[in-house]
């Protein structure tokens, strides 16, 4: 896995929390680096195939490649082989990966494996890791029930202890003094990261943070504790649909409301069941155009992205629909199919050809390696930064504690 003669292969891992903007982010930043004259490859993640994300930065025009069936921990070596495939075909001089957004102890089992074993090869930048704002101020309100259950939690508290940067993405979507005072609250609770606002919609702070991510310091080196029963019960609350659907109408469709249309559906779905939204995304692509649209809870508002310039109306389109929610699968698939029914104009004929649903099974990394510096206190606590945003109000239970 050679870059180049001279200089190895930029890698830049964006971690966070389902709906956190990663994807937005990458988009944004491969955009930029190809204005800069260099070229980008991007691996995605998902624990199974049809993936929104893959298709939507597809369409733009980079070289991607879809890591499926499992995180990149857990399919480690596919990760090493999709971007092998990569530097072949499009030689890139940046990667970009984005990681299952349920996904936590990436240090140990993605960066540092990288580092030790393609040493020379690749130079992995610091581990960024993105924060919603608007579900951080939910889960720091007070008196305010979070809708995720405390092992759910324990997954993103996880995500942040870790990360070299934490990135408080979607600047836009709060007043500047609470998008601040939330800033603030990060950096006091994880000193040892660098902490930073952007909006990447909006393209505001990607600069800077484009020189956080390529900067020549140390990745991945935080030891964390890690509980893998916990974190494995949260991952499994989480309902997990890919879908794909063929879309006919005997008379031309403008597709656009279709969208937003099922999106509104699938929120109305869910909040009839009580269901919190980790993040609901679908892909429309029709002749001369595609739709990208995405909803980050359950009482959010869905967002609609058009690429390409051509709306006109068109007669097949093909639909994928992603959902992670924190609902049975059994459920969740119920929900969804039911909505593809009701929230989709009758005039359709809609022919499902791929449906995926279930819970995430337990991470087994391929590898898992301690921090270069071993961690010297106690195993609850092994480098004296696990302190607690979210203070649980009963103990989690769980057995099989592991430490860097």
């Amino acid at each position: 896995m050679k870059a180049t003669e001279t200089a190895p292969l930029r890698v830049i891992v964006v971690g966070g929390f389902l709906g956190a903007g990663k994807t937005t982010l990458l988009r944004q930043a491969g955009r930029r680096l190809v204005q800069q004259g260099k070229r980008v490859g991007i691996v995605t993640n998902d624990q199974a195939e049809n993936l929104v994300d893959t298709e939507t930065l597809r369409r733009e025009g980079f070289g991607v490649e879809e890591v499926a069936g499992g995180c990149f921990c857990c399919r480690f070596s596919d990760l090493l082989s999709s971007s092998k495939r990569l530097m072949e075909a499009h030689k890139p001089d940046v990667l970009l990966c984005e990681p299952v957004g349920s996904c936590t102890d990436l240090a140990a089992t993605v960066l540092r494996p990288m580092q030790t074993f393609l040493k020379g090869r690749l130079a992995v930048g610091p581990y960024s890791v993105l924060v919603d704002p608007l579900r951080l101020k939910q889960m720091l309100s007070k008196g305010t029930r979070s809708p995720f259950s405390e092992k759910v939690l324990y997954i993103y508290n996880k995500q942040l202890e870790e990360a070299d940067v934490i990135v408080l993405n979607k600047a836009d979507a709060l007043p500047a003094d609470e998008f601040e005072a939330l800033q603030q609250k990060l950096t006091q609770v994880f000193p040892r990261a660098a902490v930073m606002g952007i909006s990447a919609l909006e393209e505001r702070g990607l600069d800077l943070w484009l020189e956080q991510a390529c900067a020549d310091r140390p990745s991945g080196q935080r030891g964390i504790h890690v509980n893998y029963d916990i974190y494995a019960e949260g991952e499994a609350e989480l309902g997990w649909l890919n879908a794909a659907v063929r879309l006919r109408s005997s008379e031309p469709v403008a597709w656009k409301p279709v969208a937003l249309d099922l999106l509104k559906a699938l929120k109305d779905a869910f909040h009839a069941r009580n269901a919190e939204v980790a993040h609901v995304k679908l892909s429309l692509t029709a002749p001369g155009h595609a739709l990208t649209g995405n909803l980050t809870s359950t009482g959010g508002l869905p967002f609609l992205m058009v690429q390409g310039t051509a709306e006109a109306p068109s007669t097949e389109a093909l639909l994928l629909v992603n959902a992670r929610v924190q609902i049975q699968p059994d459920e969740l698939k119920a929900a969804v199919q039911a909505t593809l029914e009701t929230g989709l104009p009758r005039s359709l004929l809609k022919e499902i050809e791929r449906l995926d649903c279930f819970s995430p099974s337990r991470p087994v990394p391929e590898h898992r390696l301690p921090p270069p510096e071993p961690c010297s206190v106690g195993a609850e606590n092994p480098c004296g930064i696990i302190r607690e945003i979210f203070k649980p109000k009963k103990k989690i239970s769980g057995t099989q504690a592991r430490s860097n």
